[in-house]
């Protein structure tokens, strides 16, 4: 259940949204931006409105992503914890959010760099081996704190190598917070909030960054837990943030999803028989980022034949030959937000019938899920609801024997082991620790995704369904009123399908 101080503010964030004015946000909570800072004349650690102007607009921090945007939410999460707070009596209060590391596949290569989201969400900081802290003030009262970003000393010779660095001046120009610091100066600056009033808000399990756990915040957490001082996790707040979209990252995700629409399509239209994995997997990357996209934001499923039937089948290296169905699971990141979209087609063009017949059932249980996409209904309520839907979807296209049908919805889960959605936002799957039992909201995104796995050795199924794997998943904006589905333009119906594959 989402607690009641959430509820109310998303509740005045939903109501100042349709405002449609940020400075009346600004106002109704009282707080002003920082004044922007001149950005250095040089390039930093992430693109910036100097450097990348087809990028971003000047007080952009991340495309489309004001400092003004960032400042807001770090005010709510602030707000959140000035709520809390009147459960633990505490007046001062220090939120510690760690960046990523750099991650190596081997020796000295660097996999690329993704920042971890949560810090993201609060600074637009894309650079490693960083901490964002928020205070209290002392004598003024929550939300009113200090932002203040610690960062690495910049190195010429490491930036010759890797590129250049923020830097102190590069971090407060660009993101707008207080105050920035070299690294080395944050064992001394958290030694302020060692005092037993105040409490720490801090991931510690598992930590973010390993590295800089053990250097800089383990013996401060010691020090906090053996003084019986209160040490609390701030993971779950900023998630509950997270879940709400405002309006520029709702035209973020629509982006994020009409790339991906687009590339799966090209894909599709590009597919013969017999063709190999590994060629539709390169060809939905290369469509994706041809049209702007960042990267995908998961390594993509591409499973033929009897491979659909591994959920998370990425090996993506076999020949998918002709009559065999091929199940595209794949998305892409634009500017921090994300896509997951899957479609599945014949690599001949033609769906057999056994395959139109199972394919059919399972769109007409997407749709009636879809339809069910409306505040005040949970993706649990809609789990339950494709459970008796493709229940009875099996047996009427005659997927189940007579001997099975008597235990339909055990039957169900073996042949639908997934959940029926997620939450979607600047992960894949979003808001983790966000219970899928919420009633949806106007804002937040989902997906819907129904599917049907039939290994080729099962017995139980009807031989002609054996080997068959489908699934139908799309992007959805919850609205007031009726959902929006975000990934509409990737063709779903059998005849467009067909159409498509097809059109040569």
């Amino acid at each position: 259940m989402i607690p009641q101080t959430v509820r109310n503010i998303s509740s005045a964030v939903k109501t100042l949204r349709i405002q449609g004015c940020i400075n009346c946000l600004y106002k109704r909570f009282s707080i002003m931006p920082s004044g922007q800072k001149s950005l250095p004349t040089r390039y930093l650690g992430q693109p910036s409105p100097f450097t990348h102007p087809h990028l971003l607009k000047t007080g952009e921090v991340t495309p489309g992503l004001t400092q003004i945007e960032y400042a807001l939410r770090r005010h709510k999460l602030l707000s959140l914890v000035q709520k809390e707070a009147e459960t633990l009596g505490s007046s001062d209060h220090a939120i510690i959010l760690l960046s990523h590391p750099t991650y190596y596949m081997t020796n000295d290569i660097p996999f690329s760099f993704h920042q971890n989201t949560n810090f993201l969400y609060l600074c637009g900081f894309q650079e490693p081996d960083s901490i964002l802290l928020l205070h209290t003030i002392p004598g003024m009262s929550l939300p009113s704190h200090k932002a203040v970003l610690f960062v690495p000393r910049r190195n010429k010779n490491q930036e010759l190598w890797d590129g250049p660095r923020s830097g102190v001046d590069g971090a407060v120009a660009l993101t707008g917070v207080d105050e920035a610091y070299n690294m080395a100066e944050f064992r001394q600056y958290l030694q302020q909030f060692k005092d037993e009033g105040c409490t720490l808000w801090y991931d510690n399990e598992p930590p973010v960054h390993s590295v800089l756990h053990s250097d800089y915040l383990q013996p401060f957490v010691d020090m906090k837990t053996k003084s019986k001082n209160v040490v609390k996790p701030v993971r779950v707040l900023v998630q509950y943030l997270r879940l709400i979209k405002s309006d520029t990252e709702i035209e973020l995700m629509k982006m994020a999803a009409k790339i991906t629409s687009e590339a799966m399509s090209s894909t599709m239209f590009s597919t013969t028989s017999p063709v190999n994995e590994s060629y539709l997997c390169a060809k939905f990357d290369f469509e994706c980022r041809a049209r702007g996209a960042d990267l995908l934001a998961y390594p993509p499923v591409v499973a033929g034949g009897n491979r659909c039937n591994t959920l998370h089948y990425v090996k993506n290296n076999q020949l998918v030959q002709d009559g065999e169905l091929v199940l595209l699971d794949g998305g892409c990141e634009y500017s921090g937000y994300v896509s997951d979209v899957t479609r599945t087609w014949p690599v001949n063009g033609r769906f057999t019938t056994p395959q139109s017949e199972l394919y059919q059932a399972i769109l007409d249980v997407q749709k009636s899920c879809l339809s069910l996409c409306v505040p005040g209904i949970s993706l649990e309520n809609i789990y339950a609801f494709m459970l008796n839907h493709l229940g009875q979807k099996l047996k009427d296209v005659g997927v189940l024997q007579e001997k099975c049908q008597h235990d339909i919805y055990k039957t169900v889960r073996r042949y639908c082991p997934h959940h029926v959605g997620h939450y979607l936002g600047m992960d894949v799957h979003d808001t983790p620790d966000i219970s899928r039992s919420i009633a949806l909201q106007p804002g937040m995104v989902v997906t819907i995704e129904p599917g049907i796995y039939i290994p080729e050795n099962d017995t139980s199924a009807h031989p002609r369904f054996r080997g068959i794997g489908i699934r139908i998943e799309d992007d959805v904006l919850i609205m007031d009123e009726e959902p929006v589905i975000l990934s509409a333009d990737c063709p779903n119906e059998l005849p467009e399908v067909e159409k498509i594959l097809n059109y040569h």
